[in-house]
């Protein structure tokens, strides 16, 4: 052989492709540069593959982004969270909030997609258990908790939307200002409410309207199904 010429049977053997390793290079991926970079193509070009090798083991990049958000649920304490069945519901559901917190992007895949992977159903498999362990008869809890998990997913997309644009506490105040100048006359509830409308700091609100859905879904038998 001559001098300089490269052997390709020297080079080392790729690691094999695992869907284990595709969504652990999607992480890091994700970490340094942000989940819009987490592409096929990307991963592609980090595991030294085509793109049509990923296909095998992922189906699409809302997959792909749907498997690397599971790995982070997979981070949520389920258990030994201290408290009554009440408080360690609201323990595992604020900490499934702060992973789509962190992760603004991911939060958004969270509400639109049909999340399967094992860590997500751990997280619902453990609020069933916790509102079963409080009484709910099991119909209204298998009901209950989709509203549960849609109500902490739509606040982190929510909170994650107006963090991207910078104005969550502009439009805050703007609102404020907005209920002092309403007129009475046209707006007469709006008027005698409108202090009350933006009270309180949000957790206290979020804690409020969990303790409602969790009342409400306690007393409000499903309606038949034909």
């Amino acid at each position: 052989m001559a001098k300089g010429t490269y052997n390709r049977r020297e080079r080392p053997a790729k690691p094999a492709l695992t869907r284990e390793g595709i969504v652990a290079t999607a992480l890091d991926v994700m970490r340094a540069e942000g989940v819009e970079r987490v592409t096929m193509r990307r991963l592609a070009q980090e595991l030294d593959t085509g793109p049509a090798s990923l296909y095998v083991y992922v189906r699409d990049t809302e997959e792909l982004h749907a498997a690397v958000l599971d790995e982070l649920l997979g981070h949520i304490p389920l258990t030994d969270t201290g408290g009554d069945w009440r408080t360690r519901l609201w323990t595992v559901l604020m900490s499934y909030q702060e992973v789509l917190y962190t992760n603004p992007s991911l939060a958004r895949v969270a509400l639109v997609t049909k999340l399967t992977g094992p860590n997500y159903l751990a997280v619902l498999d453990t609020v069933l258990a916790l509102l079963t362990e409080g009484g709910m008869a099991p119909g209204q809890a298998a009901w209950a908790v989709d509203i549960l998990l849609l109500m902490f997913t739509a606040s982190a997309v929510e909170h994650g939307t107006q963090q991207q644009k910078g104005d969550g506490d502009k439009n805050h105040e703007a609102l404020i200002q907005a209920l002092d100048t309403v007129s009475p006359d046209r707006y007469p509830f709006i008027a005698e409410l409108g202090p009350d409308l933006v009270s309180g700091p949000p957790e206290a609100r979020a804690r409020w309207t969990f303790d409602t859905l969790l009342n409400g879904a306690m007393t409000t038998p499903r309606p038949a199904v034909g």
